[in-house]
């Protein structure tokens, strides 16, 4: 999404994500969580379901609505607020300057360290929800699966050393965003987790209807 809204505006708007800042993402904050999603349990009530048909595949239509159209879309939305909100309050225009020695480099840098971090945020909403396919996270509990709640500290850890350290600062072009922008990111993940849970609720319930 990031890079689509910059190739769109025909250049207007700055890129929301820099290269490195991807593979920082790639390579860092996401393979913990996704190796840790890899060793959860069965969900309950698994074995109560009807057999697959044959031929199904594990990536089906469903799964990829669920991941690129519903959890995919709320975490697209949240990260490029964060970005134009950041770039808004120092007075970005579409079109204005922000490359290194313009008024609005810091702030520029700023916005994409909001995407950055917003895309760790939206991770840890995203391996809640994707725990489990049907049933509810209080089902099986915030913290049985240990090795996705140490996944994702390091990811925390890892994203915050990103942009507090200034060695890390240089190489990945990131800027501590403002106390009030930061205090934001704490919503996103229940953000994405939150819709994700009401959609299996309603699921359940038109399940046990049948």
């Amino acid at each position: 999404m990031p890079f689509l809204v910059f190739a769109l505006s025909g250049g207007t708007v700055p890129l929301p994500l820099t290269v490195l800042q991807i593979l920082a993402i790639d390579l860092g904050t996401e393979t913990l969580p996704a190796l840790a999603l890899g060793r959860e349990p069965a969900e309950p009530g698994l074995m109560n379901r009807p057999p697959r048909q044959r031929g199904s595949t594990i990536i089906d239509r469903h799964m990829l609505i669920r991941a690129w159209g519903y959890l995919g879309i709320i975490s697209a939305v949240l990260v490029m607020a964060g970005f134009f909100l950041t770039l808004h309050r120092a007075g970005w225009r579409p079109g204005a300057p922000t490359g290194p020695g313009s008024a609005l480099h810091h702030a520029y840098r700023q916005a994409t360290t909001m995407t950055f971090l917003g895309i760790v945020a939206c991770q840890v909403g995203t391996a809640l929800a994707a725990r489990t396919e049907r049933a509810s996270l209080r089902s099986v509990g915030l913290l049985t699966n240990r090795l996705l709640i140490w996944g994702i500290a390091f990811e925390l850890a890892f994203a915050a050393a990103i942009v507090t350290m200034p060695p890390l600062q240089a190489i990945f072009g990131t800027a501590l965003p403002d106390p009030a922008m930061l205090a934001i990111l704490i919503a996103f993940p229940v953000l994405v987790w939150a819709p994700d849970e009401l959609r299996r609720a309603v699921l359940r319930h038109r399940t046990r209807r049948r």
